[in-house]
């Protein structure tokens, strides 16, 4: 009597290699990913946050530079609560070099209050900025330190061009010291290229 009966690789659910039957691909199955899974690719590599970080801690210039920063600032906040202090004398000045019959010295002495406070409400809120951005270039941030020069510049034509003392020159002083201490080529692998968010 004849054997009628099919071969096994043609009855449905077997798994000859090389079957075409879906989901052969998948893990445990001995598709491309058990292949990825075992070694045969390799994997990607990790992502790291900190790739472009320079690595170990801070140059000793940079580190400099930062305490100048801060100082720059104090000393800035220091002598516009100086000038606020003695605020008597500039009112009394500028009533005694006042040519305009029309200004009176009642408007000269309000007016004079109004912007000293004002310039002492901007000489806090550049030392924040000072502080802020000098933290963020001794961590190695290179936007910061282009911010710190953008900083420095427009306080120094302020100093020059509009209001200055003794003092407050004298802010301006530690503050180059600083921002050249951020641009020697000893200091320049603390800033990488690969921009980095501040």
């Amino acid at each position: 009597m004849a054997n009628t009966d099919k071969p096994d690789n043609d009855k449905p659910g077997s798994n000859k290699p090389g079957s075409n039957k879906p989901g052969s691909d998948k893990p445990g199955n001995g598709g491309p990913d058990d292949r990825r899974f075992l070694g045969g690719m390799p994997a990607p590599p990790p992502l790291s946050a900190s790739a472009d970080r320079p690595s170990g801690p801070p140059p000793k210039l940079v580190n400099i530079s930062f305490g100048l920063w801060i100082a720059a600032g104090i000393v800035l906040v220091v002598g516009f609560v100086v000038t606020l202090a003695g605020k008597q004398q500039v009112i009394d000045e500028l009533i005694r070099v006042n040519q305009d019959d029309r200004i009176t010295n009642e408007q000269i002495a309000s007016g004079t209050s109004a912007l000293l406070w004002t310039l002492l409400f901007g000489a806090v809120v550049f030392a924040v900025l000072f502080a802020l951005f000098a933290y963020k270039a001794r961590d190695g941030a290179r936007k910061a330190r282009t911010i710190l020069t953008v900083l420095f510049a427009i306080t120094f034509v302020f100093q020059l061009l509009l209001f200055s003392t003794l003092v407050t020159l004298f802010a301006m002083l530690l503050a180059a010291v600083a921002l050249v201490l951020l641009y020697l080529p000893s200091v320049s692998s603390h800033f990488p290229k690969a921009p980095r968010p501040l």
